[in-house]
């Protein structure tokens, strides 16, 4: 019988302290050192989750016209982004390594020179530290205003080496990319095993979103979402008109998803909190038994479908 390849893995359900990175940070620390204790080998953090979803926020922006008190807004929001790489990825590592765990986190990161910010996951090796990233290729509706677009160059698929005979490849998939079917294929393509898909979408129409790429790409996914009340907002953030501060903004959803499409865990809402499951890899090979929709697999038929990916950028 073939050995079991065997991993535990977990997503976070938790909101960004907006506007406080070192708030947040204390957070990280501390399911990081909640996933540490039940040894948990890698960990999902939500969209945004460094940085901050600005969830009701304008940025004082209308077709035509900007205001200062925006530009303010945004301000602030660019100075709680982080660089990657850069300290905060520093320390990321420093933790990664204590804890003997692989994490992919959503960042705001921003870039120095340009003052760009983008909507990123950033993926963290217990060994290595900072490994790469993925920029959000598609910012949806509103999020274009604030984010830049990623390319090409940030569509990695990392292999984890947990051990000497055990290892995983991982890629990470930003909310609403989610309904891009060519990244998805992309990821395939190069044999994704754990797909992420940090997130803030919350409707409960997400898990059956989940599934289906699962299903679809025979890996496991791994959604981590945000999960907030309106009092966690800070003073003065933009929210609906007579909100309950007790009220929920973000209510989660957050889910683990087998190759053949069984929630293994969630779908958690309407709190915070941690999820864990035991996965075996070898599940991922039961799988495509009936259905290999990778690169060369039986089902993609290269024969008549042709899949090309800029990963090289922008060439002017």
């Amino acid at each position: 019988m073939d050995k079991a390849q065997t991993m535990k893995v977990a997503v976070v359900q938790a909101g960004t302290t907006l506007y406080d990175l070192d708030k947040t940070l204390e957070k990280l620390e501390k399911y990081v050192a909640e996933a540490s204790e039940q040894n948990v080998d890698l960990v999902v953090f939500p969209e945004a989750f460094i940085g901050g979803y600005p969830k009701y926020s304008t940025f004082g922006m209308h077709i035509g016209e900007r205001s200062a008190a925006g530009r303010d807004e945004y301000l602030q929001y660019y100075n709680n982004a982080i660089e990657v790489p850069g300290p905060v990825t520093d320390k990321l590592a420093s933790l990664a390594n204590q804890s003997n765990m692989y994490m992919v986190i959503g960042v705001i990161e921003r870039e120095a020179i340009t003052g760009t910010l983008y909507c990123t996951a950033i993926h963290i090796d217990p060994a290595e530290g900072y490994v790469t990233k993925h920029r959000k290729i598609m910012p949806t509706a509103q999020e274009r205003t604030v984010w830049g677009f990623g390319d090409g160059t940030t569509l990695p698929v990392v292999t984890y080496q947990r051990s000497p005979n055990l290892s995983a490849r991982v890629s990470s998939t930003i909310c609403w990319e989610n309904y891009v079917p060519m990244l998805r294929q992309h990821y395939y393509n190069k044999g994704v095993q754990i797909y992420c898909a940090p997130t803030v979408d919350t409707r409960e129409v997400w898990t059956s979103t989940m599934t289906h790429i699962a299903l679809e790409g025979r890996c496991f996914v791994l959604s981590s979402n945000q999960f907030m009340h309106f009092e966690d907002f800070p003073e003065g953030h933009p929210l609906p008109a007579n909100s309950d501060p007790e009220g929920i903004a973000l209510a989660g959803g957050s889910v683990i998803v087998s190759p053949l499409g069984e929630v293994l865990a969630g779908p958690l809402r309407e709190k915070e909190g941690l999820l864990t499951a035991e996965i075996d890899l070898n599940d991922i090979i039961r799988g495509k038994l009936d259905m290999d929709n990778s690169l060369t697999g039986h089902y993609s038929r290269p024969d008549i479908f042709k899949l090309f990916v800029n990963e090289q950028g922008f060439q002017g």
